[in-house]
């Protein structure tokens, strides 16, 4: 089995499956199938597949004309039908790994793949889990329902693990070149899986174990996490003391050596580093330790929307406002600039506290044009049209998100009241009065 489909990976002719065609399983699969691969992609969502069927794209940050052309070609093969689950000959799997309410991780999505999986599992098949998780899922949670087939791990199929690292709208790293960690269960499965993302990795890592490539990508968002979780609480203490953090990160960052600046903001968003940490607190717990960095990093982390009302309901104060009754624009609703994802973004905690406490509350985000559910929230709202006769009937206009298609001095201009969360307004010059940092 271990040769035949060594071969047809060199070949470029083994059939490559994605589950999961969000943020990360699109690009993989579009990649696979660019680097000369044979793909078919799975998604629950059944929108997304008609989507990709007519060409089109729901990810902003991928060009639709590399739909297009693979669907040209006949290249592009996207299906809700899971029981087709046997024709790949390398599933790889990129479904999401979300938190429970109460901080712990929610796998369901990963084991339905996974029984889905088991129930066509065939000899020759190599799968591997993409999605982010706590040390020791592939092995303890996919490997005993794999198991369950009679086939045999090694010899029959392969299994491992490679985080992913797609950073989405990053206009250098992608896919193609951001080097992939890769493990196995046993030499033979790494063997395999190396082999294939050698095709369309510009470097393979591998390690020894699953567990290590499990714990390597919580390592990454955890430093993350972190450093982010100390500027934003030196940015509380320098604005206390009056000082400009944003200047201070640029003085420091002068340093040649032992320094990796990372800047505050309104809170963590995104789907990674807000919940990716706490898969390694929750499984620590399992050893008798508390992972007490990560915890902390989390509770500051968590805590920057409720400074952000704070230091709007202060300015507001400053000129003779209360915040019941204001009219309050958030600028960008998306978790960081020139994205249309907005899990996990600060924006909604920040909106939802606001309105609790009486604000009247619009939004304009200019990739994201309607406001659609989220696991917590559930606003229902579309993008105000930014105009200077809106701007200047507003009492404060606050930037979540620092789009680079904003003009930050048109918009400081005619707004009375600017909360920056972002230093977004750092090279306007007239009206600095106007604004307020947070």
């Amino acid at each position: 089995m271990e040769s035949d489909l060594l071969r047809k990976i060199e070949a470029r002719s083994s059939k490559i499956g994605v589950i999961g065609l969000g943020y990360v399983g699109l690009p993989l699969l579009l990649r696979c199938a660019e680097c000369g691969f044979p793909i078919i992609g799975f998604d629950i969502d059944g929108q997304k597949v008609n989507l990709l069927r007519r060409g089109e794209t729901y990810i902003r940050h991928i060009d639709p004309e590399r739909i297009r052309n693979l669907r040209r070609k006949g290249l592009l093969d996207v299906t809700d039908d899971f029981s087709r689950l046997n024709e790949p000959d390398c599933i790889l799997i990129c479904v999401p790994t979300p938190l429970s309410p109460n901080r712990e991780p929610d796998l369901s999505y990963v084991v339905k793949t996974a029984e889905d999986i088991a129930g066509k599992l065939r000899p020759g098949q190599a799968v591997v889990l993409e999605s982010t998780s706590y040390p020791g899922t592939t092995e303890e949670l996919l490997l005993p329902l794999f198991r369950q087939t009679g086939l045999l791990v090694g010899r029959d199929f392969f299994l491992g693990y490679s985080p992913e690292r797609e950073d989405p709208g990053n206009p250098v790293y992608h896919s193609g070149n951001i080097p992939k960690i890769v493990s196995g269960i046993t030499p033979r499965c790494l063997k395999v899986i190396s082999a294939f993302y050698e095709k369309i990795s510009g470097k393979i890592v591998p390690v020894s174990s699953t567990k290590v490539a499990e714990f390597a990508k919580l390592l990454e968002n955890i430093y993350r996490s972190v450093n982010i979780a100390l500027v934003n609480e030196m940015k509380i203490l320098a604005h206390r003391m009056g000082v400009n953090i944003w200047e201070v990160i640029e003085a420091a960052s002068t340093k040649p050596f032992g320094f990796t600046p990372f800047y505050p903001g309104p809170g963590l968003g995104g789907h990674c580093i807000p919940v990716d940490p706490f898969y390694l607190s929750w499984k620590a717990r399992e050893y008798g330790l508390t992972a007490r960095f990560i915890e902390l990093a989390g509770e500051i982390n968590v805590s920057m929307p409720r400074y952000v009302v704070e230091r709007i309901m202060e300015a507001l104060n400053d000129r003779g406002r209360c915040l019941k009754g204001s009219k309050i624009l958030i600028l960008g609703i998306a978790y960081k600039k020139d994205v249309d994802d907005d899990r996990e973004s600060p924006a909604y905690p920040i909106m939802d506290m606001l309105m609790k406490l009486g604000a009247s509350v619009s939004y304009h985000d200019p990739l994201i044009p309607k406001l659609k559910p989220t696991r917590k929230y559930a606003f229902s709202m579309e993008a105000v049209e930014l105009t200077e006769e809106f701007l200047e009937s507003v009492d404060a206009v606050v930037i979540v998100t620092d789009h680079s298609s904003y003009d930050y001095d048109w918009i400081v201009r005619h707004a009375g009241l600017v909360v920056d969360t972002r230093n977004a307004t750092r090279y306007v010059k007239e009206g600095r009065e106007k604004v307020v940092m947070a």
